[in-house]
């Protein structure tokens, strides 16, 4: 899944709430971009990636608001039938981590329960969502056992999805007494088993820098990733204008509040 895109290309985008910085909330947009790649994964026509999706958005199905990545997930058999994407079992979704916020999307930094935006995109017909757990998220294998193959979560671990095999490790360095946060050597360790598989793509919460000042990363990440970094590595956790960088011989697309779609085609 090698990026030949220059950059992303605005598709649809989805209008939702988060939690402003110094309290309340505020409004803004969840913009769904395309990216082109070599290849997508066999039996697939795109992979949607994304990640940080704390706030809350009403569906097109109605009712009161849900987490924005359940409202993503019910957006897209809609998107399919509008022909901006591929229909959803023909899509392949990959999560970033962090997909929980506050009912009121007045709470940053708020952590709690994201099985539902799992569930979500199975029910969507997806067909299948592998991830990782953000240092917000409260998720684990057995939440998600009776999808069965249809999703799949990661920690130090791998897939394969259609030949193209896919590792990822969830959570973030720091005090491993918080919430979704290991010491620099237990996530050394399972990023290292990660990266043993040999996979094609590899799935972070928290990622290497870019190549640019405004593209930080954890500086321990990117020293253990330049040496044999994957074709592809998609990550979240801060913030990147510009949401694709060179990482060794591959790519890193950041996709911290962001959705994009990988896919070989895109329309001039």
């Amino acid at each position: 899944m090698r990026v030949v895109g220059r950059g992303v290309e605005p598709v649809t985008g989805i209008a939702y709430r988060r939690a402003r910085s110094g309290g309340g909330t505020e409004t803004v947009r969840l913009v769904v971009e395309r990216l082109a790649v070599e290849s997508v994964p066999a039996g697939c026509d795109a992979v949607l990636v994304t990640g940080d999706l704390q706030g809350m958005a009403p569906s097109p199905l109605g009712g009161p608001s849900v987490l924005l990545g359940v409202a993503l997930a019910d957006y897209l058999p809609v998107w399919a039938e509008q022909g901006l994407l591929p229909p959803p079992h023909r899509l392949l979704v990959v999560l970033a981590g962090d997909l929980y916020s506050a009912a009121r999307a007045d709470e940053r930094g708020a952590s709690g329960a994201v099985a539902e935006v799992w569930w979500a995109m199975a029910a969507a017909g997806c067909r299948m969502t592998v991830g990782v757990a953000g240092n917000h998220d409260a998720i684990t294998t057995g939440e998600l056992a009776e999808l069965g193959p249809a999703a799949t979560l990661l920690d130090g671990t791998c897939v394969d999805v259609g030949g193209t095999r896919i590792a990822g490790v969830g959570g973030i360095i720091g005090d491993p007494h918080r919430f979704g946060r290991r010491s620099e050597a237990d996530q050394l360790t399972r990023l290292g088993a990660a990266l043993a598989t040999g996979p094609d793509v590899l799935v972070l919460h928290e990622g290497p820098a870019g190549q640019d000042d405004d593209q930080p990363g954890h500086p321990t990440i990117s020293a253990a990733l330049h040496p044999r970094a994957p074709t592809l590595t998609v990550c979240g956790h801060v913030h990147w204008d510009s949401p694709v960088s060179r990482l060794g011989t591959g790519n890193v697309v950041n996709v911290d509040g962001r959705a994009v779609v990988l896919t070989t085609f895109i329309d001039r």
